[in-house]
């Protein structure tokens, strides 16, 4: 078979770009969730291997140091290397990343002798009237269609796990792909500061370029980028959008070795802010910057803050948050994350921002999350999280999700107390939308025949 495939013209300009991020999806598949580099490479990495006759790329798996390269016919090579606790990062030119790396410890007891949520010894007694038949077919469908790529389908009922399955070869412990859903960690995280007083929903977001005479970015809040109405010119994966460079921002911030950060707050404005809203990864990436300003200020080690004023309070053990290469969470979409993580986080939405009784957001911010941004021209995103009211779910109008590319989701449904996760792989993100749709009618169903 022939190595030289007649490359797009994009590949050819933006090769380096590519293989950069190709490296650290299958980097993160093989060393943070331990899935085989060939079934990764086919049902996650963004780039195809073999096409037209012609193989695109071959890849070196490096288990002692624990490291992908990834090189393209064309000759252009990047690599990734999992550093610790910090997942895989893509490596500069000078194959070092630019941060100390830090270990990430849980002060919680071990999760086989603690009682779910907090663990993952299943409750002696059930809230949940839901069992049987059912959900069974319910979790039969997401798993019908193995092009739909599913790897994990959680339910959750009155808060007890009432439907769990897994791909073969994952569990409930694997560290799963969660892209975009880690925006709304990033959500609770600022929470967590504004409960603390050292943000407010409208106050002007605190980034000292901004705040300069005159810039216009001054009349950014935090409410603003918290709902995808900030302004920022920011080029999406459209064509429409790009700029002179011929490359998305939105996705540069994952295949250039950029400080992502900075990037973001970097950027000039485009609209006013909350007069456009569009799905932008300039808006949280500023929320992170002023995440990580507000924990260094207050003498805390940002890269393990999130372990311990959040997941360690709802029951997380191990939440792979991924850095760039400068040591910056990109939590737009460089996250890995455990099933029942997720459900655990959709059990703290659920529940007003409270978990096992404890308040960890403040009173009324899971609201304000889940109100449809008033920018945007449908009733589709609030802060941080999708919601309902256009209809794109088969669920009650009240429901709202966390998203991520490929099929991720952690759905809410107040209504009806029941949180849903469903994971997959990037390869099904186009067909898997029809069986879950099924999958959520079936489950209403159930709830509402009780």
């Amino acid at each position: 078979m022939s190595t030289q495939p007649s490359f797009p013209p994009h590949v050819l300009k933006y090769g380096d770009l590519l293989a950069a991020t190709a490296a650290k999806v299958l980097a993160s598949a093989v060393f943070v969730s331990n899935r085989d580099p060939d079934e990764a490479i086919r049902n996650s990495v963004t780039i195809p291997r073999e096409r037209d006759g012609h193989t695109w790329f071959t890849a070196e798996v490096d288990r002692a140091a624990r490291s992908v390269e990834l090189t393209l016919a064309n000759g252009v090579s990047r690599t990734a290397q999992q550093f610790g606790d910090q997942g895989c990062v893509i490596l500069p030119a000078g194959k070092q990343p630019l941060f100390e790396p830090v270990a990430v410890t849980s002060t919680l007891p071990p999760a086989e002798e603690t009682e779910w949520p907090l663990g993952d010894v299943a409750s002696s007694t059930s809230a949940s009237p839901l069992a049987g038949s059912v959900l069974d077919e319910a979790v039969d469908i997401a798993f019908a269609n193995p092009d739909d790529c599913t790897a994990a389908f959680v339910v959750v009922h009155r808060g007890e796990i009432v439907a769990e399955r897994y791909a073969d070869g994952l569990d409930f412990e694997t560290q799963l792909e969660s892209w975009s859903m880690g925006k709304t960690i990033t959500a609770a995280l600022i929470g967590l500061l504004i409960r603390d007083g050292e943000l407010r929903l409208d106050d002007p977001a605190p980034v000292p370029e901004w705040r300069r005479a005159g810039d216009p970015r001054g009349a950014i809040r935090i409410r603003d980028l918290l709902q995808m109405s900030s302004g920022l010119q920011f080029s999406s994966n459209e064509p429409s959008t790009w700029v002179a460079a011929g490359y998305p921002d939105h996705t540069l911030v994952y295949t250039g070795v950029v400080d992502v950060l900075r990037f973001a707050i970097s950027r000039p404005v485009e609209h006013a802010p909350q007069t456009v809203g569009r799905y932008r990864n300039c808006d949280p990436l500023s929320l992170g910057w002023i995440l990580q300003n507000a924990v260094r200020a207050r003498g805390e080690e940002y890269l393990t803050w999130p372990q311990r004023a959040l997941f360690d309070r709802i029951g997380i053990r191990r939440q792979v948050l991924e850095t760039d290469a400068y040591g910056n969470f990109v939590m737009t979409g460089f996250d890995y994350g455990t099933a029942r993580n997720w459900a655990r986080i959709g059990l703290l939405l659920l529940n007003d921002g409270c978990f096992m009784g404890e308040r960890l957001l403040p009173a009324g911010y899971v609201d304000f999350m889940k109100t449809p941004a008033p920018a945007w021209e449908q009733p589709e995103y609030g802060g941080q999280v999708w919601v309902n009211g256009a209809g794109a779910w088969d669920l009650p109008v009240d429901a709202f999700h966390a998203a991520g590319a490929g099929g991720q989701h952690t759905f809410v449904v107040p209504t009806h107390d029941l949180v849903i996760v469903r994971m997959g792989h990037r390869r099904g993100g186009e067909t898997y939308a029809a069986n879950l749709k099924q999958t959520q009618r079936l489950i209403i169903e159930a709830i509402e025949r009780r």
